[in-house]
């Protein structure tokens, strides 16, 4: 397996030790307790690299599928399905999972440092009102 350093593994989270060269998991990302990285496909035969990106937070109790790649700054809902890769800076959930945010950065072990769509809500409640101001109004 190829675990880089600040990784934060749950002692009930399963890898695969099937294909255990297939497993990838970048610096500082946490793996919660119940979550299950697969590497391989009995049914298909195959032996596949399932790889999570530095920063990222797996939930409880989720699925990562042989040969899903998870970028960067992720987070994955607990209880999630991945059977599809999913894009840096991206909030997914559900089963399947589905991207439900982007723009996120995280901090290690994928805590939230900020979120783009928030930031943008936020500069657009603001814009509104700093237009509507007395000398405007003249």
């Amino acid at each position: 397996m190829h675990i880089a350093e600040g990784c934060a593994i749950s002692l009930s989270s399963k890898l695969d030790k099937a294909h255990p060269d297939g497993v990838w998991i970048g610096k500082d990302t946490a793996v919660s307790f119940g979550a299950a990285i697969l590497t391989h496909d009995y049914v298909r035969r195959m032996h596949l690299k399932t790889i999570i990106g530095e920063r990222c937070q797996i939930g409880a109790h989720s699925i990562i599928f042989p040969g899903v790649k998870i970028g960067d700054s992720c987070i994955i809902a607990a209880g999630s399905v991945v059977m599809r890769d999913i894009p840096d800076g991206c909030l997914a959930g559900g089963n399947p999972a589905r991207v439900m945010e982007k723009g996120i950065v995280t901090g290690q072990w994928g805590l939230i440092l900020s979120r783009a769509s928030a930031d943008a809500a936020a500069a657009a409640a603001a814009a509104p009102a700093a237009a509507s101001t007395p000398a405007d109004a003249a």
